[in-house]
């Protein structure tokens, strides 16, 4: 009886010390669990805040730039704005918000300016659209990815003749790609419109180029207004012609695509796209 008793009550004592250790490794795992939760929790707020203020940043490289811009036409030109309507706030998949500004550049066109922010990417657009002299259009993107930027200025050809003036524009511009040469070259693919882009500039760095970045827009802004500003108007018959070869370019974007067309097209679809262009983005539509 008592070998009874004391195996049973050593089966006991074997279950109770069992259980205390089965309560141990929950215990420990508990806290593992707790501690890794932590740690994430911890990484994923550093994360957002680091976002944060990277975002706060670039959104005032690209607010500077976009001042720059238009203080620098206002030197040049008188600048009324217009009201975009419709147009003024876009939404695009439900995520993307555009903020769109318009103005007309008296004696010489039309002025869109485009910002949006996700957080992660900010981007500005200055588009400029000769309607009344004979200078190509303008169009500046700057794109600030986290620490990382990719700026493109671009030229377009959309003219009937090439004088004297223009020609000695298109040098001078080519004169101001050359003094930034040194910044890195961004590698693109030839789209349809090659054939209208006399110069470019494409130039990728870290932010502390933001300043070099900022500079060759201002330059390239000052030679572009500057020269324009000599430019004599064009006729009627001459408006019509230069609108004409202009809309060609923008309704081609529509047709033919192009990279941040085809993101409109995919979420406005194609006339509603092709209205927005119209009418602000590149203004060649009476207001």
């Amino acid at each position: 009886m008592e070998n009874i008793t004391n195996n049973l009550t050593e089966t006991m004592d074997m279950n109770n010390k069992s259980e205390t250790g089965a309560t141990k490794k929950k215990s420990r795992f508990k806290k593992v669990i707790l501690t890794v939760s932590g740690v994430i929790l911890t990484i994923v707020v550093a994360l957002i805040i680091f976002v944060a203020v990277i975002a706060v940043n670039n959104t005032n490289a690209m607010n500077d730039c976009v001042d720059t811009a238009l203080s620098e036409i206002k030197k040049h030109y008188t600048v009324t704005p217009i009201d975009a309507g419709e147009y003024e706030e876009m939404t695009i998949y439900g995520i993307m918000k555009f903020d769109v500004e318009q103005y007309n550049i008296e004696e010489l066109g039309n002025l869109s300016i485009m910002r949006v922010n996700l957080g992660i990417m900010q981007m500005a657009t200055v588009v400029i659209t000769p309607k009344e002299k004979n200078a190509p259009l303008l169009s500046i993107d700057y794109m600030y990815i986290l620490n990382n930027r990719k700026c493109y200025v671009e030229f377009y050809d959309v003219v009937a003749a090439k004088d004297d003036l223009y020609n000695s524009l298109m040098d001078k511009l080519s004169e101001v790609e050359n003094k930034y040469a040194y910044l890195e070259n961004l590698e693109t693919s030839e789209a349809w419109y090659a054939h209208l882009q006399t110069v470019t500039f494409y130039k990728s760095g870290s932010s502390k180029y933001d300043g070099d970045f900022k500079k060759m827009l201002s330059d390239s802004l000052y030679t572009y207004l500057e020269n324009t500003a000599q430019f004599p108007s064009l006729t009627e018959e001459e408006k019509a012609e230069k609108l004409n070869i202009t809309v060609d370019y923008t309704d081609g974007l529509i047709e033919k695509g192009g990279i941040s067309t085809d993101v409109f097209k995919n979420s406005l679809g194609d006339d509603e796209t092709k209205k927005f262009f119209d009418k602000t983005f590149f203004g060649t539509a009476a207001n």
